[in-house]
């Protein structure tokens, strides 16, 4: 996989059985600035595995249908391959946004976003830095402060990341990986974002949490 410290040219695979879609991603990378390169495109996974697909930075993934359910096995060998996979789902819904999110996605755009959006997710992806597309973010519930329904893994990792000065200290306490850590808080991000209650920083986790009762300001 390509070095991801210091990029000039970002290199892009593209994974797909949306024809359509993924000419479209190749007309927008064409007219980027700074460049993206699309190195390779096909239908299988093993473009972005083997030859030129292999050396990308990112993989953009046209999550496709089979049987009438979303290809995740596709996303799951990707993330398996430790490689940065942007899913653009055509579809799109919240339960696909998690599911994509639980098995190792860099992020989730959904056709809505359009061509500025896949962008700036490349850009993070290639980078490394922290993105949150429209799809994961934004007012999403009623009215009334509504309590989202966290899992007990996706709790104890906020709360230890809020009691914790870094990431890396939330991985080695709870023995996961960072990478880990990061998918249960953006997991965490989308419930709150569900039920309209939006927090993109650790500041408004933290006035969730205190809100909802997951932690006091005695417990930090």
């Amino acid at each position: 996989m390509a070095e991801l410290a210091r990029v000039d040219a970002v290199g892009v695979t593209l994974v797909g059985d949306h024809p359509v879609v993924l000419a479209g991603f190749e007309s927008w990378y064409a007219a980027s600035d700074p460049p993206i390169e699309v190195r390779a495109k096909g239908v299988r996974v093993a473009t972005a595995l083997a030859g030129p697909g292999r050396d990308a930075h990112v993989v953009v993934l046209a999550l496709g249908q089979r049987n009438g359910t979303p290809a995740y096995g596709d996303l799951e060998q990707l993330a398996h391959s430790r490689r940065r996979v942007i899913v653009y789902d055509v579809e799109g819904s919240r339960h696909a946004a998690l599911t994509c999110l639980d098995l190792g996605a860099f992020t989730y755009l959904t056709r809505a976003e359009g061509r500025r959006h896949l962008l700036q997710a490349t850009y993070a992806a290639a980078r490394g830095a922290r993105y949150e597309s429209p799809a994961l973010s934004g007012p999403r519930g009623g009215r009334g402060l509504k309590r989202p329904r966290l899992s007990p893994r996706e709790a104890d990792v906020l709360l230890k990341w809020l009691q914790s000065e870094s990431k890396a200290v939330v991985a080695e306490c709870l023995w996961l990986s960072v990478r880990t850590v990061n998918t249960y808080l953006e997991r965490v991000r989308v419930k709150y974002a569900d039920v309209g209650r939006p927090a993109t920083t650790k500041a408004q986790l933290l006035a969730r949490a205190v809100q909802d009762g997951l932690i006091s300001l005695d417990d930090l």
